[in-house]
């Protein structure tokens, strides 16, 4: 992809409030024309009216019709698209595996997993259309196992949690996999590791968090606008690759 993204279509999942919104807000920023993918049409407008050059487009990501819906929405307004960022998700309540109960596991695996698979296949041909797309799923250093068996590594010392973990992981070798098969269609997929930012998803942890919403969204954006020769299947943070 070219340094010049004036004109690029970009559809942001779970848009209207944290690193979401302010992924669509930089990428907006670098000149694209930007898809605010959003449940709920009330969070939807204003997350809008926020922005410049943005689009509303309802959707609901665990609902195969609204899935639907929204791609041929895109399809006809916009015609294809460039940039698709996977970024709604959820956390669960954290419950530890020996008192998961599937129901909890199936909910936070529907949204983080599920639902990427759901968006991703029904933007498919739109992205197709672009000559240079690219799929950004935001995942979590706390999907990574290399981070969880380093005795060396805070996660480590982590509370178990059975379902929030094991669906970035899940979600993480999807990303792979689509990387795989789209690879030589010249559609480059990757992970997106924000880091620990301070936003509602990570309030109910109890500490300050230092990092801001716009400084997580960073790679995220840098991911969604690669050149032609970046890499694709791997997840990256700040700093680099992160070890799955």
């Amino acid at each position: 992809m070219s340094d010049d993204t004036n004109g690029r279509i970009a559809l942001v999942t779970g848009a209207n409030k944290g690193i979401g919104f302010e992924i669509a807000a930089q990428l907006e920023e670098r000149g694209l024309t930007v898809l605010v993918g959003v449940r709920d049409a009330g969070r939807r407008e204003e997350a809008v009216a926020r922005l410049k050059d943005a689009h509303g487009v309802p959707l609901d990501v665990t609902d195969q019709e609204s899935v639907d819906a929204a791609a041929a929405l895109v399809a006809e307004r916009f015609g294809r698209l460039d940039v698709l960022v996977n970024n709604a998700g959820i956390s669960g309540p954290g419950t530890p595996p020996s008192a998961c109960g599937t129901g909890e596991l199936r909910e936070v695996f529907d949204t983080n997993v599920l639902g990427v698979l759901r968006v991703t296949n029904a933007m498919l041909p739109l992205l197709r259309r672009s000559p240079a797309a690219r799929i950004v799923n935001v995942s979590s250093g706390v999907g990574s196992l290399a981070h969880h068996t380093d005795p060396e590594h805070y996660m480590s010392a982590l509370p178990a949690g059975a379902a929030y973990p094991a669906s970035k992981t899940a979600l993480n070798m999807l990303t792979v996999q689509y990387a795989k098969e789209l690879r030589p269609e010249g559609i480059l997929v990757n992970a997106a590791i924000p880091g620990a930012c301070a936003t509602d998803f990570t309030a109910h942890l109890g500490f300050d968090i230092p990092r801001t919403a716009a400084q997580g969204a960073a790679i995220a954006v840098r991911l969604a606008t690669l050149p032609g020769d970046g890499g694709s299947g791997g997840a990256y943070d700040d700093d680099g690759p992160v070890p799955w």
